[in-house]
């Protein structure tokens, strides 16, 4: 019945990589789950982030290794990119992910799927279309969609997103990027690599401005290799034209310049998802930005009410989403004393070369007054990346020099995010980075650079 209120053990607001495990272990448990969602489940990650993007990003790869197969004395003639059999494979990876959570739902032991907008009518009350749900404890996890700048003329100029980016049946003959951070530099070397002309418009110094210097200055110096035009300290002013004709108005030395292009992507940050919530009517807080205020145990304020991942404002990974997922469970039902504070986040900047991170940069670690020990070897010292050609990066260690224990890392080469969750492994036991200074180490892998990335490492 439309106007029936019914009652829940827990309501999940949101499908993404926190709530998803959430609602089901929550009917697991044997409690009645509703999970609210008003798109396809599987959240940010599943549909337009993590997912298709890393897939496409792998289709680039197999461009580019076409294209220069000469560097590994192979010919391979008239290389070509076919755009939409591209996006039927993503689609078709991202239907398999999706699939898993769709036959889910619905079933004996399973969360009951609520399709439609959740908003709050009262504390602890969720209006979904015609009906009301009301749970003893409610999660959210809306997550985040991609930020509209209120730059001049965007209200009447086609632009895409992320999200759009990833249905485009027909390459752009050039694609002027406005933002030079995680999603900007991926889809421009992605599109670069599809055949795209790429131009990435960054308003700062540089880009991944959060990150060392000497790792953005390698890594600018590959993505201009492949042709990728960037402009740095130069904030957009003005976008105007229609479709196949851009033009991004940007100041320059003389005054301002004219970036002309074919598709404009909006690659300058993320917003929450909450302003449909009526989150007044629970008594959740908000800060200025629209994110979730919470506690280090993900608690809003509200009586039971919790929020999850990318809606709090926290580091905006999908593997934070799941571990935010985990604290809360183990601290409702397992008696976990579980928390965000201090957590260690590693992560990937998934470009060729790719930027493996963990901990604090150099620059944190300067900052903070400690002691600092530093190593850091070039992937030209390293045999696996030498005989597969691909010798962009380096390795860096950031060490305590009081204590030997690894405070940070970044490693910028092929495969980075995979080996630096080496040294993540090794920050999480504690354990000082001369344990690996010894270690003996499969030949050849890339791996083996630990051990020159050990014997580098100096007091600073």
């Amino acid at each position: 019945m439309p106007n029936e209120i019914v009652h829940y053990d827990a309501i999940v607001i949101g499908s993404g990589q926190g709530g998803n495990p959430l609602a089901q272990q929550l009917a697991a448990r044997g409690e009645k789950v509703a999970l609210v969602e008003s798109g396809k489940l599987g959240g940010t990650c599943i549909n337009t982030g993590c997912t298709p993007t890393k897939t496409m990003v792998a289709s680039a790869q197999v461009a580019h290794y076409a294209r220069n197969a000469w560097r590994w004395g192979v010919q391979a003639q008239d290389a070509r990119v076919d755009l939409p059999a591209i996006i039927q494979r993503k689609d078709e990876v991202v239907a398999r992910f999706r699939s898993g959570w769709e036959k889910a739902v619905d079933q004996p032991g399973h969360p009951e799927w609520h399709r439609g907008q959740a908003r709050f009518i009262g504390p602890k009350q969720v209006r979904v279309g015609e009906h009301t749900l009301q749970g003893k404890r409610i999660f959210i996890d809306t997550g985040s969609e991609p930020a509209i700048p209120p730059l001049k003329g965007l209200d009447v100029t086609p632009y895409l997103t992320n999200e759009t980016l990833l249905e485009l049946r027909e390459l752009p003959e050039h694609l002027v990027v406005l933002g030079g951070g995680y999603v900007g530099l991926e889809f421009g070397q992605m599109f670069r690599r599809f055949g795209s002309k790429v131009t990435i418009v960054q308003s700062a110094e540089r880009i991944l401005q959060q990150e060392d210097e000497d790792v953005t200055a390698e890594l600018q110096k590959c993505l201009e290799a492949e042709g990728i035009r960037l402009l740095l300290k130069a904030r957009a002013t003005k976008v105007e034209g229609r479709a196949g004709e851009i033009e991004v108005t940007v100041p320059d030395a003389n005054g301002e310049q004219t970036v002309q292009g074919t598709h404009l992507l909006l690659a300058a940050g993320r917003s929450p998802r909450t302003r449909h919530l009526d989150l007044e009517k629970t008594g959740v807080k908000t800060n200025e930005k629209g994110y979730i205020m919470v506690n280090d145990r993900l608690e809003t304020g509200a009586p039971d009410v919790w929020a999850i991942g990318d809606v709090t404002g926290g580091p905006a990974f999908t593997h934070i989403s799941y571990n935010d997922y985990q604290i809360i469970y183990g601290n409702l039902y397992e008696g976990k004393q579980l928390s965000t504070k201090k957590r260690l986040v590693p992560y990937a900047v998934y470009t060729d070369p790719t930027l493996g991170r963990v901990g604090m940069t150099e620059k944190q670690a300067r900052a903070s007054g400690r002691k600092l020990k530093i190593g850091k070897v070039p992937m030209t010292n390293v045999a696996r990346a030498i005989e597969r050609s691909e010798t962009a990066g380096f390795m860096k260690l950031v060490v305590d020099a009081e204590t030997d224990l690894v405070v940070g890392a970044a490693i910028l080469s092929s495969e980075g995010g995979e080996l630096v969750q080496i040294l993540s492994t090794l920050m999480l036991a504690e354990k000082p980075y001369t344990m690996l200074k010894g270690a003996i180490y499969i030949h050849p892998t890339l791996a083996e650079g630990f051990f020159g990335l050990m014997e580098s490492v100096k007091a600073v």
